[in-house]
């Protein structure tokens, strides 16, 4: 196979077993080897390599692309048993902007997937400007990803995920062309549907498909702030987003569909991201929580004064990271280090008198008002001395044990957004004979929820011998727990699905998401039908044959096949992943 593709790939083509370990793994607990792995120097590259696909699959049948940018995809997403194609290489560039739209407060950048979101963040920052949408992982991951995944992060509660910031995309579907896709009028569209091509075929069988089951889909739909579960077939069609002139417009915007979907309908070459004006001012309020049962009213409380993030980590997350706490203080310089060990000084004498919270919630208010900013800190200050979690008038005494703590600079702000941030990458890095087992890592129910569905979900966890942190977004209600788990104890695959199966139908009887951001890939396609009724896992089938009829990209990922079989996939490469640690 690789004397073949190097006939007409002009960027890198590797198969030493070095390279093949390395791209078994992303972020998740599986491996799956692949055969080959690709670095395109541009798009020629990826449309010349879908063409070879197409024109070899009857030759070689298992052969398919999974396209890969960061690899710190938590579900499998970026893992595949033919070709990984790595744009991170070379195709990681800067093509243009950013520069202002005609409403000035919103700007395009338009970026290569491979660019990491650190390198991108700088330049739209140059400029004033911000993509809200970023991730926890923002200083390792990559823009590629984002789109795949349609990620979203802590700023997500007030501004959305990233489908709300996609302009336009350069696709190259599944026949081997690049094409632009981005909203359309009624006339585009209808133009577009009779083309008689493969493009015009895909938007009319996609435009066919919503209009034939409408009320279906629109039932289905998940209850929840944000969901990147399935494909997100609810906003394709008649969403009414202003115009560049600032009018309202009907729009047939395919994006919505290809955002989220992980590479399963198309790979990405080239994406136009709406970036908006940073606030100027931020602070952050640190509340310290000893009983989580009220959290559910207390997220509501804190809610009725519009933060811009509200965020939460356990006690096992802030004990982790005073354990490793040289892994904050690295490449902050003498001065940095000082500071930063001093910034903890309130938290130690808290902690000393206390002991280690339940959890720790991160309010944080902006704004361009320095004044009004500071205003919101001390309000909500003042109504947590009173909290009583029974009643919404907040005139009683507070009974929760609440302790609160306004920050006083951004280095002591970001201490706290350090810890949130990195406490996978601290999990990964430093516990022994463990490993972090991503498997439901990223479930969400409406905040409402919260006061019922956490005290059921810790009972299900606690009829396992497991440590896990957890972490999240209280806002939305999305939380992340990442079990510590070893893979030399016989019965731990089963425990993983027993888990998965027990935890999902919880969320489903709360009608949540069993991924708000995380993704399906290998981990979670299985369990889709935990959230949605049979009817829409055959839509979900029908447009993955719509955009890729030979199943060549990205395949076993959002599509559920048959039941047993997917689950004993996920078993085996957990095995598979366990004997290839111990081998290297």
């Amino acid at each position: 196979m690789k004397p073949e593709i190097q006939k007409f790939f002009r960027g890198d083509v590797e198969d030493d077993a070095e390279t093949l370990l390395k791209y078994s793994h992303d972020a998740s607990l599986l491996e799956v080897r692949p055969k080959i792995v690709l670095f395109p120097k541009d798009s020629e590259d990826v449309k010349n390599l879908v063409k070879w696909v197409n024109e070899n699959k009857q030759k070689y049948p298992d052969l398919s692309i999974t396209a890969r940018c960061a690899g710190t995809d938590m579900s499998g997403g970026a893992i595949g048993e033919s070709i990984i194609l790595d744009f991170t290489r070379y195709m990681n560039k800067l093509i243009g902007g950013p520069l202002p739209m005609k409403t000035k407060s919103i700007w395009e950048i338009a970026v290569q997937p491979g660019m990491f979101y650190r390198d991108f963040e700088k330049i739209t920052l140059e400029k004033g400007m911000i993509l809200p949408c970023y991730t926890a992982s923002k200083s390792i991951n990559a823009m590629g990803g984002m789109f795949g995944n349609n990620s979203a992060g802590e700023r997500t509660l007030k501004y959305g995920q990233t489908e709300n910031y996609i302009l336009e995309a350069k696709v190259v579907f599944a026949d081997g062309n690049e094409y632009v896709v981005k909203p359309l009028n009624k006339q585009e569209l209808n133009k577009k549907i009779t083309q008689n091509d493969f493009e015009g075929n895909v938007y009319k069988n996609i435009f066919s498909l919503i209009q034939n089951n409408e009320s279906e889909i629109q039932h289905a739909k998940p209850k929840v702030s944000k969901n990147s579960a399935g494909y997100y077939i609810w906003n394709v069609e008649g969403q009414k987003p202003k115009t560049l002139s600032g009018a309202e417009g009907y729009a047939f915007d395919l994006n919505k569909l290809l955002v989220g979907s992980q590479g399963t309908l198309g790979i990405v070459t080239e994406i136009t991201f709406k970036v908006i004006p940073e606030n100027k001012y931020s602070k952050l309020v640190a509340i310290f929580v000893n009983d989580i049962g009220p959290l559910g009213r207390l997220v509501e409380e804190i809610l009725t004064l519009n933060p811009e993030t509200l965020e939460t980590y356990d006690d096992k997350t802030m004990k982790l990271a005073v354990k490793f706490f040289p892994d904050f203080l690295k490449n902050k310089g003498i001065l940095g280090m000082l500071k930063f060990m001093w910034s903890f000084l309130p938290e130690a004498l808290l902690m000393l008198k206390d002991g280690f919270p339940k959890l720790i919630i991160l309010a944080e208010f902006a704004g361009n008002d320095e004044k009004e900013v500071d205003k919101k800190c001390q309000v909500l200050k003042s109504r947590l001395k009173i909290f009583n979690p029974d009643i919404k008038s907040g005139s009683q005494p507070n009974a929760s044990g609440l302790k609160v703590h306004i920050t006083k600079s951004e280095i002591e702000a970001n201490k706290y957004w350090d810890i949130r941030r990195e406490s996978f990458a601290l999990l990964r890095k430093h516990v022994k004979g463990m490993r972090t087992a991503p498997f439901i890592d990223d479930v969400i129910v409406r905040p409402e929820f919260l006061p019922k569905f956490l005290p059921e979900l810790n009972a299900i966890l606690s009829g396992y011998d497991l440590m896990f942190t957890l972490a999240g977004h209280a806002g939305d209600g999305n939380f992340h727990i990442i079990p510590l788990m070893d893979f030399k104890r016989p019965g731990t695959a089963k425990i993983i699905m027993e888990l998965s199966d027990k935890v999902y139908d919880l969320v489903g009887r709360y009608h949540g998401s069993i991924t708000a951001e995380h993704n399906d890939g290998i981990i979670r396609t299985p369990y889709l039908d935990k959230m949605y009724p049979k009817e829409i896992i055959r839509l979900f089938a029908e447009i993955k044959k719509i955009f890729d009829p030979l199943n060549i990209l990205n395949p076993g990922k959002k599509v559920p096949t048959e039941e047993e079989g997917t689950k004993k996939y996920i078993t085996d490469h957990i095995a598979i992943e366990h004997d290839a640690k111990h081998k290297v």
